[in-house]
This record gives C-alpha cells, structure tokens and sequence, in this order.
C-alpha cells in the first residue's frame, strides 16, 4: 500500500513536469493522478513493459498525462512559461 503511494506520487509528478503543470498541483494531487492515472493507462494499453507497485510504469504515466491534461482543461489550470 504504502509502495503504491509512492510508485503514484513519481508516476503523478513524472505526469505533471512533462505537461508543465506540476508546480501547481501539490503532493496530493501527484499521488490521485500517478494512482488514477495509472489505472486509466493500463486500462486503455494494457500492462506491457517495466512495472512496480503492481503499476506499469509507462502506461500509467501515459494515463496519468492524459488526467492532469483533462483536469487542467476543466478547471483552467495553467502551466508556468
């Protein structure tokens, strides 16, 4: 559990800096999006390549690009230039 959190916080912070918008999203928000996320990428890719916490890593940052990109547009949250 706790191996979870943690993979989902780098998952959701990995997200966050390749879409720009980390630096306003805050601890909690990196482990709901590496957490969430990675259950939208690997239900969408399926559960190919290195894995840990249960998680595969690449489409669970895939997934968890696609949530912050998805919830940035519904809320307006802009990323820092």
């Amino acid at each position: 559990m706790i191996w979870s959190i943690i993979v989902g916080a780098i998952i959701g912070a990995i997200a966050g800096a390749i879409t720009n918008r980390g630096e306003s999203m805050g601890w909690i928000a990196n482990i709901f999006a590496g957490l969430i996320g990675s259950a939208i990428g690997q239900g969408i890719l399926g559960s190919w390549g290195p894995s840990l916490a249960g998680m595969a890593i690449i489409p669970s940052i895939i997934g968890a690009i696609i949530l912050v990109l998805i919830v940035s547009a519904i809320f307006g949250v802009r990323g820092n230039k």
